[in-house]
């Protein structure tokens, strides 16, 4: 696959959106142009296409081992994780409260507060995990649901996804889990998992898609009025190019998952071990985590002009989370922690993938020195 990038750009924010497979959006983009029809109308050309939706649920119900009715698209990893906690809540429109992570996306904290849920939240330390000793105490009084993310976006913590699975249904309780940065990345249990969510611009399918994975069988909830599509869940035309470039970027990831992440421990191992010899600290460096990601806290309070410094050298880094990288507010997942906030307004989010070269690792070294020291004498 080629890079979509000009030569001059050296990328290292995959944890924000994975560079598109430009060959797999063409082809879909040329199947869309040559077979347009709505695939909700009535017509055989319609039919037609709204089949090719169904095969691409289908290969993600047998990747998954989900009921293909289980399995909703929509546009984005919000409208996908709004949909979780929906279908939760119409499952039990009584319950007051759920369990879950301080390291979830702002969409999932949203989608529990649209729905009047109160919030459990689980204790945590400096490893960036859970405590599971304390989601054990939470459970004692209610088999209340759990939600916690399997992959931080910013710190690429792991997640026990396996012992809070465990924990959860000793107590007989659900387990529901964000895996936008875990899916096409490592290696994913469906099994552990009663409902999930995942997103196709996070393995460079492109951006429009999201799937959603319920347990509870139900035609009450959909996230908007009108159409019956996804079985009326998520009414609105279906973006069918945008469906099957996530299929086929979800089997090239998954295929090419070994030799990348060789690839990507390995940078990832040059880059942390020469920002510490700058200063630099590696947020959770002792915790399992992704292998393309480096969440840093740097010895120098200039952030925003070192990140300006990054940018005139055409490199792209980040302060964390998208969603709240330009608001520049300290992270919640370093303060849960128990970093400070100075602490936390000075950290950088390093994530590589597919795309990287041995060549950008160096610019990124080199530049990173260079104003390191710049910074440092201010």
């Amino acid at each position: 696959m080629r890079s979509p990038f000009p030569s001059e750009i050296s990328y290292f924010d995959y944890n924000a959106t994975h560079p598109p497979f430009s060959e797999l959006l063409e082809l879909s983009l040329k199947e869309y142009l040559t077979d347009f029809y709505n695939p909700s109308g009535a017509t055989r050309f319609s039919l037609r296409n709204q089949g090719k939706i169904e095969s691409v649920r289908k290969y993600f119900s047998e990747l998954t081992g989900k009921k293909e009715s289980s399995l909703i698209f929509s546009s984005t990893g919000t409208e996908a994780n709004y949909l979780l906690i929906q279908n939760l809540r119409d499952r039990f429109p009584e319950l007051n409260e759920v369990i879950v992570s301080p390291f979830e996306h702002s969409s999932m904290y949203g989608a529990l507060d649209d729905y009047g849920f109160e919030k459990k939240i689980i204790s945590t330390n400096k490893s960036g995990k859970i405590l599971l000793s304390s989601l054990e105490t939470l459970l004692q009084n209610s088999p209340l649901p759990v939600i916690c993310l399997m992959a931080g976006n910013e710190t690429g913590v792991l997640q026990p996804v396996r012992e809070i699975s465990e924990i959860a249904r000793s107590h007989n309780s659900p387990f529901f889990s964000d895996l936008m940065q875990a899916f096409g990345k490592t290696e994913v249990d469906f099994d552990l998992f009663d409902g999930f969510s995942f997103s196709s611009h996070k393995i460079g399918g492109g951006m429009g898609t999201a799937i959603t994975s319920v347990c509870y069988d139900s035609k009450n909830f959909h996230l908007f009025a009108g159409g019956n599509q996804e079985n009326g869940h998520r009414a609105g035309t279906e973006n069918l190019p945008s469906i099957l470039a996530f299929r086929e970027a979800s089997k090239l990831q998954l295929e090419e998952l070994a030799n990348k992440n060789k690839k990507l421990e390995n940078y990832r191992i040059r880059i942390e071990s020469s920002l510490k010899e700058w200063g630099c600290k590696i947020i959770a460096e002792d915790s399992n985590r992704l292998y393309n990601t480096s969440f840093v806290l740097l010895p120098i309070e200039e952030l925003d002009f070192f990140l300006l410094g990054m940018e005139e050298k055409k490199i792209i880094i980040s302060t964390g989370s998208s969603c709240k990288s330009r608001a520049r507010e300290a992270s919640g997942s370093l303060l849960a922690m128990g970093y400070s906030k100075e602490e936390a307004l000075r950290c950088i989010r390093i994530s590589t993938g597919y795309f990287t070269t041995e060549e950008e690792v160096k610019h990124l070294l080199t530049s990173f020195e260079e104003l390191i020291e710049k910074f440092r004498s201010f």
